[in-house]
C-alpha cells in the first residue's frame, strides 16, 4: 500500500543514497538503498510535488517544483519552487506561486570560471493550472538562486512545459516539450496543435520550434504529452581510415586518427491522439456499433439471430435482453436499433474506447532538426488513451554508440525496454512491481542498475529488470475513504488510489516483523482504484465497496464471497453517470437497506440484491464530454429519523427526502445566494430539459461547485452540515455551511478556515459542539459548531485529508489521507471539552487504571533493550506556560516531578512510572507503613535500567500551572492478575 512516485534523484557517487518525490506524499530520503526513508517536506504550505533536482556537486542543495506533473483528477496544485541548502532540514520558498503544476527542474551545475553558486542557471518547466487557463506557464529561468524568474518560453495560456532536458556537451543547449491540455470537470482535451518540441542555443533565452511539419515529428491537433531524453554517454568517435572503426584491431595505434564530435541522439515519446486508420477487411462480417447507428428498423429485423446474439454477448448485455426480446422492442418501436449502441456508450467510453495511435517513439540524430519514428506499428497498451498520466522516456548512457544500438526505456501502464534503439520493445514488469510508472533513474556507471517509481512505490533492479526488490516502506498511501467496524479491537477499512480496498486492525503499528511471520496485518478486499467502504456492523464481515465509477460489490471478508451490486439502466435509456467516487450509504436504522447514487438515486431493501431507481436525473443534466459529470457525490441519512435523507451533486445541487427516497425537494436556492453573497461567486441557475442528452456551458457561465460532503446531525433532527469543493475549477476557498431547518436555509460557518478546499466534514458523535473538517492540507476542529476552527497539528503533515470517521465506542478519530496513509488520534479528552471545563485555568482528565508489571526495567539478556512503558496524562490549561507535574502518594509524598512546556488547550505528557531516587527512602517507608508483624518487608529494588518503579496502590497526579494554580487527579496501579502469566499470556490449565 504505497503511493504514486513522480521523481527519483540519486547520488552519483553513492547510489544507495537517493531522494524520492511522491505526488501527494512529500519528499523522502534514504541512505541505505531504500531499506528505510525519512520524510523531509512535511510542514511546508504544500506537499504535492511535480519534480525535484539535487545539486550533488555543491553541498547537496535540493530544489522542489511543487504541484504534480501528471494531470490526474487527484493531482494537487502546488505553490511554486522550494529550496533547501541543509539537506531538507529547512526550506525557503522561491517563487512561481501561480504555476500550480511543474513538469521538470533542471540545474546547470557546470563549474564555469567566474560563476558562483548563486548565479548558476536554474530552469523550470511549468505546466500551469490544471483546470483553468493561466499565463504563468512555459519555461522559466533564474540566475540569482531563485530569487527572481524570467519567463523565456511561452506559447499560450493552455500550453505548458511538461519536460526539459539539457545537452551534456553544451549546457547552453536545451530542449523543451510544450503540451496543450485543457481539463474541465466534464472533459479532458489532452492534445493540441500548440504541442511540440522547442530548442534553445543560448541558455534558454530564446527558443525555436523544432517539430515543424517538415521535421518528421507529429504535428497538429493530435499531439499530446511529450517526454524527452538525450544520450549522455561518451560521444567521441575514433575513426581510422586505414583500419576501419575496429578499436580492438591488433594494430592498436592507427597512423591517422580523426576525432569527430557528432550531435547526441535525442529520443522523444509522444502521446499521439490522431485516430488510427481503420483496417480494411472485406471478409469481416458481424454487427458493429457503426452499422447500428444508422440501421433502419426493417434492416435490423431482417438480420440473422446469430448476428444479434453475438453482438449482445460480445458487449455484455444483461441476460434479460434476449434476441427475441430485443427484436420485439424494435418491432413495437419501443427502441430504435441505435439504442443498442447508446446503451453502451457513457462518457468513459468516449475517453477509453477511442482508437488513437497512442505512444510513439521518435529519434533525432541532428540536434532536433529532423525526427524518425523508431518502430513499426503501434505500441499498444502503453499509454492507452490516458497518456496525460504518463509520457516519459530514458536512454541509457552505458552503451557505446559505435558498438551497438542504444538501450531505451519507456514507461506507462507497463515498463518497457528496447535493446535496439526503439525498434522493438519488451516488458520488464515483474510480479512484485506495480503498474503505472512515472519515474526512472539509470545508473550511468553500472549497466542494468535502475530505480523505478510507480503507483505502488519504488522498485530497484540490478539486472535490468529481470528481478526487483521493493523499497516502499514510507507510509504514503493515497486514501479516498476510510471506515471502521465494531470488532474489538476495531478494524479500519479504506479505498486507495490504484491500490484497491484494504482492512486491518486499528491497533496495528507498522513494523517489519510481519516479514518474519509471513502475514501482513492488513488484507486486501479488491483491486482497482479503491473507493468508498461501508460495513454492516451486525456481523462486521459484510462490506460494501468497489472501484472507480460505481463498480461496487457486496463482499464477505471472512468467506471471500462477493456479489456485483451496481444497478444498470434499461435498454432504451442512456447509461447512468457515476462519479469517480460513487457514494454508498448503509442505513443505521436497518442495515439491510443500501442507498446508492449515480446521477439518479437508488435504494435496495435487501443488502443490495435488487436496487430500485427512485428518481430521475438529480443533476443539471450533465455536460457533453469524455468525463462523467452531473453525478451524485454524497448521500447521508439522519441517524435520528429513518428515511430523512440528503444528497448532493458535483454540479451544485442539494436535495432532501422525507420519505426514504421516494420524493425529493431541491434545497439549493438559499445555498446559491449564500455563495454569491459571502464568496463572490456568480451563479447561473440552469433549468435543463431532462430530455436533452447533454448541455454545454453558456458564454461566461460559472459552473456550480462540487458537493464534497453532507452530514445529518446526530443530536438535532433538523440540523445538517455540508461542504463544497471548488478545486475542479481551480477555486481553493473553503466552503462550509450549516442548516438548522432541514436545509431550507443555510448559513456559512468556518469563515476563519484558510483557503483550502474541503473534502470532508464530520460531526463528533459524543459532543454536539465539535466539528471536524478535512481539507487539502490537513485536519481542523471546531469546539463551537463551526464558528471557529483550529488546526490539529502535532506531528501530522500538511497532507490532503479525504475522509474522517470517529469511532463511536473507542473515541478515536481515524484520518484517511491522500498521500500519507491512515492516522488515528484518540479524541476522548477533546470530546469532553465544553464551556465549563475551558473556563477553568487547569483541568486533568480521568486516568484509567494502570496494570502493574513487575518486569518494568528488566533487561532479558545483554543484547536486549529494557522493558519500559509510557502512561499518557492528558490535561487542559487555559494559558500556555511551564506546567509542573508531580506524582505523589495518596498521603502527599512527592515521588516524581516533571516539567512540561504546555500549550494553551489540550496537552499530553508521557510518564514511565518511575520515581526519583532522592525520594526512595521515604517511599520505602511509605509502602511498609501498614506492614503487620509477620509480613515480609516490601523492598524497592533498582531495575536493570537503573530506575525505580511505582508499586501497586493509589497515587495522585498534581499539576501546577505557571501561575501557581493547581489541580489533582487520582490514579491506581492495580496488582498483577494472578490468573495470567507475564504480559497477559494466559497460563495453561491444570490437568485433572
Amino acid at each position: 500500500m504505497s503511493g504514486r512516485v513522480v521523481d527519483v534523484d540519486v547520488c552519483p557517487d553513492d547510489p544507495t543514497h537517493f531522494y524520492v518525490a511522491y505526488a501527494s506524499g512529500g519528499l523522502w530520503v534514504t541512505y541505505n538503498n531504500g531499506q528505510s526513508f525519512e520524510p523531509l517536506f512535511d510542514h511546508e504550505a504544500v506537499m504535492t510535488i511535480g519534480d525535484i533536482a539535487v545539486d550533488w556537486k555543491h553541498g547537496e542543495t535540493i530544489w522542489i517544483g511543487t504541484g504534480e506533473n501528471n494531470s490526474s483528477r487527484s493531482s494537487y496544485a502546488g505553490l511554486g519552487m522550494y529550496k533547501s541548502t541543509d539537506k531538507g532540514k529547512t526550506w525557503q520558498h522561491k517563487g512561481l506561486e501561480d504555476s500550480h503544476h511543474i513538469g521538470r527542474v533542471i540545474l546547470d551545475t557546470n563549474d564555469d570560471a567566474g560563476r558562483d553558486l548563486q548565479s548558476r542557471p536554474i530552469y523550470v518547466a511549468v505546466i500551469g493550472h490544471l483546470f483553468t487557463p493561466n499565463d504563468e506557464r512555459g519555461v522559466f529561468k533564474s540566475t540569482d538562486g531563485g530569487n527572481t524568474w524570467k519567463k523565456t518560453l511561452f506559447v499560450d495560456n493552455n500550453t505548458g512545459a511538461i519536460d526539459l532536458i539539457m545537452d551534456p556537451s553544451n549546457h547552453n543547449i536545451l530542449y523543451a516539450a510544450m503540451w496543450h491540455r485543457e481539463r474541465k470537470p466534464w472533459n479532458l482535451k489532452e492534445s493540441g496543435a500548440s504541442s511540440g518540441i522547442y530548442k534553445s542555443m543560448d541558455a534558454g533565452e530564446t527558443w525555436t520550434l523544432m517539430t515543424t511539419k517538415e521535421s518528421g515529428f507529429p504535428t497538429g491537433e493530435g499531439v499530446g504529452r511529450i517526454g524527452l531524453s538525450i544520450y549522455a554517454g561518451d560521444m567521441e568517435q575514433v575513426i581510422n581510415p586505414s583500419k576501419g572503426n575496429n578499436k580492438d584491431d591488433d594494430n592498436s595505434k592507427p597512423k591517422h586518427v580523426m576525432t569527430k564530435f557528432v550531435p547526441r541522439p535525442i529520443y522523444a515519446v509522444v502521446d499521439n491522439h490522431d485516430l488510427r486508420e481503420k483496417k480494411k477487411d472485406d471478409k469481416k462480417k458481424g454487427l458493429t456499433k457503426d452499422t447500428l447507428r444508422t440501421m433502419s428498423k426493417e434492416s435490423f429485423l431482417s438480420l440473422k439471430d446469430s448476428l444479434i446474439e453475438k453482438y449482445l454477448k460480445d458487449n455484455d448485455f444483461d441476460e434479460e435482453y434476449s434476441v427475441e426480446r430485443v427484436k420485439n422492442m424494435i418491432r413495437t418501436d419501443s427502441i430504435k436499433p441505435a439504442a443498442l449502441v447508446e446503451y453502451l456508450e457513457d462518457e468513459n467510453a468516449q475517453l477509453f474506447d477511442t482508437e488513437i495511435k497512442g505512444a510513439e517513439v521518435y529519434r533525432s540524430d541532428d540536434a532536433g532538426k529532423t525526427w524518425k519514428k523508431t518502430h513499426e506499428g503501434y505500441l499498444d497498451h502503453v499509454f492507452n488513451t490516458y497518456g496525460y498520466y504518463f509520457g516519459q522516456i530514458r536512454v541509457s548512457a552505458t552503451r557505446d554508440l559505435q558498438s551497438s544500438d542504444l538501450k531505451i526505456y519507456i514507461y506507462g501502464v507497463p515498463f518497457l525496454k528496447s535493446e535496439d534503439g526503439g525498434k522493438t520493445f519488451k516488458s520488464i514488469d515483474a510480479a512484485n512491481t506495480h503498474g503505472d510508472y512515472h519515474a526512472l533513474w539509470l545508473n550511468p556507471n553500472r549497466d542494468g542498475h535502475l530505480i523505478v517509481g510507480n503507483d505502488g512505490g519504488i522498485n530497484i533492479s540490478y539486472d535490468d529488470g529481470k528481478t526487483y526488490f521493493k523499497a516502499n516502506t514510507p507510509a504514503v498511501g493515497q486514501f479516498y475513504s476510510v471506515n471502521v467496524d465494531m470488532e474489538k479491537p476495531y478494524n479500519v477499512y479504506g479505498g486507495l488510489q490504484d491500490n484497491g480496498v484494504w482492512y486491518g486492525p486499528s491497533t496495528n503499528k507498522e513494523n517489519t516483523g510481519w516479514h518474519e511471520e509471513g502475514e501482513y496485518p492488513f488484507k486486501r478486499i479488491m483491486g482497482g482504484d479503491g473507493m468508498q467502504v461501508v460495513v454492516d456492523t451486525r456481523d462486521n464481515a459484510t462490506v460494501y465497496t468497489g472501484y472507480q465509477f460505481g463498480n461496487y460489490f457486496r463482499v464477505n471478508r471472512n468467506t471471500g464471497e462477493n456479489k456485483y451490486i451496481t444497478p444498470k439502466h434499461k435498454l432504451g435509456e442512456r447509461p447512468l453517470r457515476w462519479n469517480w467516487q460513487a457514494p454508498i450509504w448503509l442505513s443505521k436504522h436497518n442495515q439491510d437497506i443500501v442507498y446508492f447514487g449515480s446521477n439518479k438515486f437508488h435504494r435496495a431493501m435487501n443488502k443490495g440484491n435488487d436496487f430500485q431507481t427512485l428518481t430521475g436525473d438529480l443533476t443539471n443534466g450533465g455536460i457533453k464530454g469524455n468525463v462523467p459529470y452531473g453525478t451524485i457525490t454524497a448521500i447521508t441519512e439522519s441517524p435520528l429519523k429513518f428515511g430523512l435523507l440528503y444528497c448532493g451533486t458535483d454540479d451544485g445541487n442539494v436535495y432532501r427526502s422525507d420519505d426514504v427516497g421516494y420524493n425529493w425537494k431541491k434545497i439549493t436556492q438559499d445555498l446559491r445566494r449564500n455563495l454569491s453573497d459571502h464568496f463572490d461567486i456568480e451563479m447561473e441557475i440552469r433549468d435543463v430539459n431532462p430530455e436533452l442528452k447533454a448541455t454545454t456551458p453558456k458564454e461566461g457561465f460559472t459552473c456550480t461547485l462540487y458537493l464534497s460532503r453532507i452530514i445529518a446531525s446526530s443530536f438535532d433532527t433538523s440540523t445538517v452540515y455540508l461542504s463544497f469543493n471548488g478545486k475542479i475549477f481551480d477555486d481553493f476557498k473553503a466552503y462550509l455551511f450549516k442548516s438548522d431547518d432541514y436545509g431550507n436555509a443555510f448559513k456559512p460557518i468556518g469563515t476563519d478556515l484558510p483557503n483550502e478546499p474541503i473534502n470532508v466534514v464530520k460531526e463528533d458523535p459524543k459532543n454536539k459542539n465539535i466539528l471536524y473538517v478535512g481539507t487539502d492540507h490537513g485536519v481542523y476542529v471546531s469546539l463551537n459548531k463551526g464558528k471557529n476552527f483550529m488546526k490539529m497539528t502535532g506531528d501530522f503533515p500538511n497532507v490532503a485529508v479525504h475522509d474522517l470517521v470517529i469511532h463511536p465506542r473507542d473515541n478515536d478519530l481515524v484520518v484517511g489521507t491522500h498521500g500519507r496513509s491512515i492516522y488515528i488520534a484518540h479524541v476522548g479528552e477533546l470530546q469532553q471539552l465544553n464551556d465549563t471545563l475551558m473556563a477553568k485555568d487547569i483541568s486533568i482528565f480521568k486516568i484509567d487504571a494502570i496494570h502493574y508489571n513487575k518486569n518494568l526495567g528488566k533487561i532479558p539478556n545483554q543484547w536486549s533493550e529494557p522493558h519500559e512503558t509510557k502512561k499518557q496524562f492528558a490535561f487542559y490549561v487555559k494559558e500556555k506556560g511551564i506546567s509542573t507535574l508531580r506524582i505523589k502518594t495518596d498521603k502527599d509524598l512527592l515521588l516524581k516531578e516533571i516539567k512540561d512546556t504546555s500549550a494553551a488547550g489540550l496537552n499530553y505528557v508521557n510518564y514511565d512510572l518511575s520515581i526519583d531516587s532522592t525520594n526512595l527512602s521515604k517511599y520505602q517507608t511509605f509502602i511498609n507503613e501498614n506492614k503487620k508483624l509477620n509480613d515480609e518487608e516490601k523492598k524497592i529494588e533498582r531495575a536493570d535500567n537503573k530506575k525505580y518503579y511505582l508499586k501497586p496502590g493509589k497515587y495522585i497526579l498534581e499539576i501546577e500551572t505557571q501561575k501557581g494554580i493547581k489541580s489533582k487527579q487520582e490514579f491506581i496501579i492495580k496488582t498483577e492478575d494472578k490468573k495470567e502469566g507475564h504480559e497477559g499470556i494466559p497460563k495453561p490449565l491444570d490437568k485433572d
